[in-house]
């Protein structure tokens, strides 16, 4: 029988190779639902392609043009808001796929745990902004959490059939972004321009920036402490820019272990959407005498102070974190529209964390509140 899914962001980076893995597994997968945002043709064509019974776009006059496009398919089409949480909580998907940057997918998500629908999970801000809560309602409902982050995707393929009580540590891996070598002297001259061109990986725009401050790394620090149960002190980053080994456990006994492969993000989407079930690779593979060499080294923190952060932010709980998210997209939109450069991007963050005071997150109200004022003293 076929898994049924809803994709919450198919037209995105990670949104199209989750579709390019539904094509491979015809039989094993079908897509229920999904969620877009203005792409007109590219919305279109992935309707007639794989034929989804409901989908949202960003508003009427989007609705309107793609219905155009559509003549007269079978689909239900809404919009905004409303329409992200229909499609998240379709009846006949058994599990969703959050792949929308930003706190917008939070309330969708959480939504679908409570109706007891898998997640398999792209988005860092869910974790971020609101962890705990999360966490607690996916506990509660009994739902299976699939990261698709490659980082994390290796840290879960390290630790299993291992006892959680002999790891000493994670180890989360990170290319260094475009500016690995460039003197933090000339990140007031760097512009957006500059920071897309990942060494890489191929991303969308937003977590392209953020790999650049290592914002994404910090991010994915406090993920990992919420995925797998284990303390910030024991989560550990280090620099590695040819990007083969994905992340790694250490073990009480000295033991490592470490996930490799070619930097392609289908891999871990298709990992994640065959619930951990090992198919045949059709995308890139590793061919190891091509590696010339695997290099580490320690974050220069001064240089990049946005992981620190976020590890900060991590460990004070509370609604920090939420608005470390929510003023980090700030800065990153403003920065993607040249309003300023490369350097104020941690300044401008800081200068807000520093205003806010910090409380206890109770529920999603009091998270979305905090990220709401964390955006308006951004404004400021």
């Amino acid at each position: 029988m076929k898994k049924a899914l809803a994709i919450l962001g198919s037209t995105g980076s990670i949104g199209k190779q989750a579709l390019e893995v539904v094509s491979i597994f015809p039989s094993r997968l079908r897509v229920a639902a999904f969620a877009a945002k203005d792409e007109v043709d590219l919305i279109a064509e992935q309707v007639k392609k794989f034929q989804p019974r409901l989908i949202s776009v960003l508003n009427d006059d989007v609705k309107a043009k793609v219905e155009a496009k559509l003549a007269g398919a079978k689909v239900e089409i809404y919009t905004g808001t409303d329409g992200l949480m229909k499609v998240a909580t379709v009846a006949d998907a058994k599990t969703v796929l959050v792949a929308i940057p930003g706190s917008l997918a939070l309330s969708a998500a959480l939504a679908a745990v409570k109706l007891k629908k898998d997640i398999a999970l792209a988005t860092k801000e869910v974790l971020v902004a609101a962890g705990e809560l999360f966490m607690n309602e996916v506990k509660a409902a009994g739902v299976k959490l699939f990261p698709i982050d490659s980082e994390h995707s290796a840290i879960a393929q390290c630790l299993r059939g291992e006892d959680k009580k002999t790891v000493r540590k994670l180890i989360l891996t990170a290319s260094g972004g475009p500016f690995l070598k460039t003197p933090a002297e000339k990140f007031a001259q760097l512009t957006a321009k500059e920071a897309l061109k990942h060494p890489t990986w191929k991303m969308g725009p937003k977590i392209t920036i953020d790999s650049a401050t290592l914002m994404n790394k910090g991010f994915e620090v406090i993920e990992a402490h919420f995925l797998f149960g284990i303390d910030y002190a024991n989560i550990e980053v280090v620099i590695h820019p040819e990007s083969i080994i994905h992340s790694m456990v250490e073990f009480v006994d000295g033991s490592l272990k470490a996930q490799l492969g070619a930097p392609d993000m289908r891999v871990p989407i298709q990992y994640a959407l065959l619930e951990e079930e090992r198919q045949a690779n059709h995308w890139g593979r590793l061919d190891l005498t091509k590696v010339a060499g695997l290099t580490f080294q320690k974050p220069e923190l001064t240089k990049f102070p946005c992981l620190q952060y976020a590890y900060d932010a991590g460990k004070a709980k509370g609604t920090l974190p939420a608005v470390l998210n929510a003023v980090n997209e700030e800065a990153v939109s403003q920065f993607l529209k040249g309003k300023f450069n490369f350097d104020q991007i941690p300044a401008k963050i800081k200068a807000v964390l520093d205003k806010h005071q910090n409380k206890e997150a109770a529920n999603l109200e009091e998270i979305l509140a905090a990220d709401r004022e964390a955006r308006n003293i951004f404004g400021l």
